[in-house]
């Protein structure tokens, strides 16, 4: 079952809220570790390889900082020049347009979350998805221009104004990702005596369309 576990399909319990508003504090994600490779079990050797992360997916790492396990949203390819101009994200020099959020998605956040947050669709190509900004915290809102490296993946979070990303401790090198993190399995409320959140039981984090 652990070697199971280390090699093909795994979960990810999320303590922070670095990836709201797709992912909230007590979500256990999912995470395919066969949607990249295959690696021999306990190491981050690759006994084969048939894909590589996508701009857009969510990816399960090892932090080059501490070599704790991350989850974080692919923003940069190798070669890809990556930028943040006051929150906006700017890809090989050309800026990444923004829409209305879906309403429904700062509803699961709470009260106080949403009346100092501002929420919004980045649209990713093949991928939008939701981000929220914190104006009043402070926070590294410009950034770059850095070009990723050969091998290397720039991954930020959702929550832009809280989450300790690639603009902190660099790139992610290919073979320090584990897998794809596709959805939730459980969900439970740490700010309200652990009730389970059931409508997040189950439910997919990747975008309609993927």
């Amino acid at each position: 079952m652990f070697s199971l576990r280390s090699s093909l399909a795994d979960w990810n319990d999320v303590p922070t809220g670095s990836m709201k508003p797709t992912i909230l504090e007590g979500d256990r994600v999912f995470v395919n570790k066969v949607a990249y490779d295959l690696k021999v079990p306990f190491t981050v050797r690759h006994v084969a390889a048939w894909s590589n992360p996508k701009r857009g997916e969510i990816a399960v790492f090892f932090s080059p900082k501490d070599g704790k396990r991350l989850v974080k949203r692919v923003i940069g390819l190798p070669g890809d020049t990556v930028e943040l101009r006051n929150e906006q994200l700017v890809i090989n020099g050309l800026p990444v347009e923004y829409a209305p959020p879906d309403p429904t998605m700062p509803r699961q956040l709470t009260e106080a979350e949403r009346q100092r947050s501002i929420f919004a669709t980045e649209k990713l190509p093949a991928c939008p998805h939701a981000v929220m900004a914190i104006s009043r915290v402070p926070a590294l809102r410009t950034f770059g221009p850095v070009q990723v490296p050969v091998g290397r993946y720039f991954m930020m979070g959702d929550n832009r104004d809280d989450s300790y990303d690639s603009r902190y401790f660099g790139t992610v090198a290919r073979d320090q990702i584990i897998g794809q993190a596709i959805g939730v399995v459980v969900s439970v409320n740490k700010s309200n005596y652990w009730l389970p959140r059931w409508s997040r039981f189950f439910s997919s984090l990747e975008s309609e369309e993927n």
